[in-house]
């Protein structure tokens, strides 16, 4: 098991598939989210680019000490696991709480990225359009699907939460990332992003609304903007071969 040793003790594990003579691509995964919830996505994506995944500090295989994080933080670990694989730029794939992650590293260092993929994500919440969503009380986890995919097929939500509950638990790496979400904001920033960009939604998230894609989109020059039909807040998992498909096209017209 991978892993890169920090200063402050954390260790974040880390996977490497793919050819690493290909154009690198960086996938940073939501909050509590591991490399696993990946797992639909990597086979194709690895086929034509270097994928890099890891879990963020406190969350799956990653060990943290429990004590206050930043946005900085997390952009201070891609870094260093960037230059750990001596990768110097790479193309950022981030969904929900990575895509903040990503876009904060866009715009403290742009030399360091290719491209940009904003997923399912927002600015931060002072700016953000809050969502509507509701899942049952006692089962909180279809808050992140479409309810139409949801109800069509239970057996791959039954599967994902399976993978996910079989993946190391850490409340506290949760919180801390709750924390620096809360204290973190870009959206007055958004202009100064000078990457190509791709913001891609699912059309249902009940988390992140689906109009703070189209408000990245409009705020961060020259973006494009991708809606996954009958996907939500998981749409890589949900409609993995759609999602791909758009990002790979992206990647490709922005090598870097």
């Amino acid at each position: 098991m991978a892993s890169l040793e920090r200063p402050d003790g954390a260790r974040i594990h880390y996977e490497l598939h793919g050819d690493p003579r290909r154009v690198p691509v960086v996938l940073l995964e939501g909050m509590g989210g591991d490399i696993p919830g990946w797992r639909r996505n990597i086979p194709h994506l690895s086929t034509e680019l270097f994928v890099i995944a890891y879990d963020h500090r406190g969350n799956g295989h990653s060990e943290a000490p429990d004590a206050p994080t930043s946005m900085t933080t997390y952009v201070e670990d891609c870094l260093a696991l960037l230059d750990e694989l001596r990768v110097g730029r790479a193309h950022l794939y981030g969904q929900s709480f990575g895509g903040m992650v990503a876009l904060e590293l866009a715009l403290t260092h742009p030399e360091r990225v290719r491209s940009l993929v904003l997923a399912a994500t927002h600015p931060g919440p002072r700016h953000a359009i809050p969502s509507g969503g509701r899942a049952p009380k006692d089962r909180p986890w279809l808050q992140l699907y479409s309810p139409s995919f949801a109800a069509e097929h239970p057996e791959h939500v039954a599967e994902d939460l399976r993978v996910g509950r079989a993946q190391p638990q850490h409340p506290q790496g949760q919180r801390r990332q709750w924390e620096a979400m809360q204290a973190w904001d870009a959206f007055d920033r958004l202009p100064e992003v000078r990457v190509p960009t791709l913001v891609l939604h699912g059309a249902e998230d009940q988390m992140v609304d689906v109009g703070n894609a189209r408000l990245l989109a409009e705020r961060i020059p020259g973006a494009e903007l991708a809606i996954v039909e009958g996907a939500g807040h998981v749409y890589h998992s949900e409609r993995a071969g759609i999602a791909d498909a758009i990002v790979m096209d992206f990647v490709r017209r922005h090598p870097g």
